[in-house]
C-alpha cells in the first residue's frame, strides 16, 4: 500500500496502520510504503516505511519499485531515474521499460556490529568459506550469515525450501538475542550459481510472498560463501527478480515489475 504525502498532508498512527494492514480489518498489506518531499537537496523524495504491525522498517526492496511506479503514475515527477532518501540511506529507481524498474540498493553492510548482530549471542562457524554463525533456539541450532541491506537478515541454506519450517524456525529467529532490533530471515535455496530460491520470514509480518531487501541478502550471502555468480535470478513465491553484486565494494542492484492494483481513497 502507497500514500503520497507530497501534495497532501498525511498523519498516521500506528494502531490505524496494522488496522489498514490486516486483511480482516482492512486493506491487507506487508509493508504501507510513503512518499514525502525530501530533506536532502540530492533526493527527488523520502521514502517511509511502515510494517504491517505498524512498526517502522529502515527498507524495503520491492517497495521502491512500488514507489517509483505511483510516482509516475501521479505524475509527481517525469524523471526516468529518480533519487529517494530513506532511513537505510539512499537509493536510486531507474525504469528501464513502462513497468520494469531497476533499484540501486545500498552496498551490503557486513561488519555485525553495524547490521546489527551480537555476536556474544551467537557461535562462529569455521567450517565455510563466508561469514557464518550459529544460532541456538530451544536445543536446536541454525547456522545464519548476518546481513545488512539497510535492515537486518539472517540468511540460512537450505536443500528443500518446501520442506523447510519457514513459519516456525522465522518466528524463533526473527527476535533472537543476537539480533536486537530484530531481523528478516530468508531460506535460500541455491539451484544453481544462477539460480536460486528463496522464502522470507519478515520481521512484523511474518513470512511474505516475495522481499526485495530479503533477495538482496541472500546473493550476498551466497556470493560471500562462493556459491553463485554475481547475476543472479531470485524465485519467489510472489515472482522473480534479478539480482546483481559484483564485489564487497558495490551496491547491489535489483530488477523486477511493478503492477497498479487498484486505487482508493482513505476518510480523513
Amino acid at each position: 500500500m502507497v500514500i503520497e504525502a507530497v501534495t497532501q498532508s498525511v498523519h498516521l498512527e500506528p494502531a490505524k496502520i496494522a488496522q489498514w494492514g490486516d486483511r480482516k480489518t482492512g486493506i491487507g498489506f506487508d509493508q504501507l510504503l510513503l512518499i514525502e518531499p525530501p530533506t536532502d537537496t540530492q533526493a527527488d523524495f523520502w521514502f517511509r516505511i511502515y510494517n504491517a504491525d505498524g512498526s517502522s522498517a529502515q527498507q524495503c526492496g520491492n517497495g521502491t519499485r512500488a514507489v517509483a511506479l505511483l510516482a509516475r503514475r501521479l505524475q509527481l515527477s517525469k524523471k526516468k531515474n529518480l533519487v529517494w532518501q530513506s532511513n537505510a540511506g539512499i537509493i536510486q529507481t531507474q525504469f528501464t521499460s513502462p513497468q520494469q524498474i531497476e533499484t540501486t540498493m545500498t552496498v551490503p553492510v557486513l561488519s555485525p556490529p553495524d547490521i546489527p548482530f551480537h555476536e556474544e549471542h551467537a557461535e562462529p562457524c569455521t567450517t565455510e568459506p563466508g561469514p557464518q554463525f550459529t544460532l541456538r533456539h530451544d536445543d536446536q541450532s541454525y547456522k545464519v550469515t548476518p546481513v545488512s541491506m539497510g535492515n537486518p537478515h539472517a540468511v540460512l541454506f537450505v536443500e528443500d525450501l518446501f520442506a523447510t519450517d519457514v513459519e516456525g524456525i522465522g518466528a524463533a529467529l526473527t527476535r533472537h538475542a543476537a539480533y536486537p532490533e530484530g531481523a528478516n530471515v530468508g531460506f535460500c535455496q541455491v539451484v544453481d550459481r544462477q539460480f536460486i530460491r528463496l522464502r522470507v520470514f519478515e520481521r512484523g509480518v511474518g513470512e511474505t510472498q516475495a522481499c526485495g531487501s530479503g533477495a538482496c541478502a541472500a546473493v550476498v550471502a551466497a556470493r560471500l560463501h562462493g556459491k553463485v555468480d554475481p547475476r543472479v535470478k531470485v524465485s519467489l513465491p510472489g515472482g522473480k527478480l534479478r539480482i546483481s553484486w559484483p564485489d564487497e565494494q558495490s551496491p547491489v542492484t535489483m530488477t523486477g515489475n511493478a503492477t497498479l492494483v487498484y486505487r482508493g481513497e482513505l476518510p480523513a
